[in-house]
């Protein structure tokens, strides 16, 4: 083979492999092909202000295992022409890392009306709003809501939007209207029912309780 030629192949051949996921880790949409999709880090709809570091594709990555439970969730829905619509899955340390340099900058506060009006920037860290490690880069948590498969994709009232920082996110949050509690009652019911765990300040937070990869915190990117 020339010299030229073999170079070249040698670059397909990387060019490939930078692209695949890790072992154990898949695209959630070859698993539910109905999903609903709003990576709210890959866009500027996100109490940052800006896209976070690590997402280059509006692509939704979990392990295999939480993303079959998923799809169970989703079967489950489906009947009554409902379904999941994912904010964010697997999240790179270098997202987490972004999340804590913006915490730190206690003068940006450009979202401060939207996502956190009630909460001093200062007290993210105490609170648990911030944290320095992610259950989100094990790759088995999942930020989710329920939807109507029909487009637009009509979102079900749950009370407050996605990360939204205030005890009004919390799951049992006692001052929401009858619908609310009875539309994060069916999110957390199917969730746990297939083997996820919600998380007590969050009410789209869930965690696979039977994560392949409990003490691993990944940092590939989303593409």
């Amino acid at each position: 083979m020339p010299r030229r030629l073999f170079l070249w192949s040698s670059l397909i051949v990387v060019s490939l492999r930078a692209f695949a996921l890790p072992d154990g880790f898949v695209y959630v949409d070859g698993e539910i092909p109905d999903l609903v999709v709003e990576l709210r880090y890959r866009s500027d709809n996100n109490f940052l202000g800006r896209p976070v570091d690590g997402y280059l594709a509006e692509r939704v990555i979990l392990s295999q295992p939480a993303a079959a439970a998923l799809a169970r969730v989703q079967a489950d829905l489906r009947p009554f022409g409902l379904g999941i619509k994912i904010f964010d899955a697997y999240r790179p340390q270098r997202a987490v890392d972004h999340f804590v340099r913006w915490a730190q900058d206690i003068n940006d506060n450009k979202m401060k009306d939207r996502y956190y009006p009630e909460v001093d920037k200062r007290n993210l860290f105490r609170e648990d709003y911030i944290a320095e490690r992610s259950g989100h880069s094990r790759g088995s948590t999942v930020d989710l809501t329920l939807v109507r498969l029909e487009p637009p994709h009509e979102a079900l009232d749950m009370g407050t939007g996605f990360d939204y920082f205030g005890p009004a996110s919390w799951p049992t949050y006692p001052q929401l209207t009858a619908q609310q509690r009875a539309n994060r009652l069916l999110l957390q019911s199917l969730m746990t029912r297939h083997g996820f765990r919600p998380y007590p300040r969050e009410w789209w937070h869930f965690t696979l309780n039977d994560e392949p990869h409990p003490a691993t915190y990944f940092d590939f990117v989303v593409e």
